[in-house]
């Protein structure tokens, strides 16, 4: 490209985008605000979730079938 073309660009994006500092500031630090929602429970997920029956059962089976078939421990831990 020659200077003229170079100047040219610099030029549209001098006009284009608008400078950094312009831009609107916050009122106040964020953080803090940003702290408290951390540490305020969500009102989505529970405190402690339950696990249910169905858990218990499929996670006792996965461990006998790993008792009964060792050599299925490796092709469990693929599919994890």
């Amino acid at each position: 490209m020659k200077t003229h073309e170079h100047d040219r660009i610099r030029e549209l994006l001098r006009h284009s985008l608008p400078p950094v500092a312009d831009g609107p500031q916050p009122v106040h630090d964020l953080w803090p605000d940003l702290q408290r929602r951390l540490r305020e429970p969500s009102p989505i997920a529970p405190a402690r979730p339950k696990i249910s029956w169905f858990d218990w059962a499929l996670a006792g089976g996965v461990a006998i079938v790993a008792v009964a078939f060792p050599a299925s421990i490796p092709v469990l831990l693929y599919y994890l």
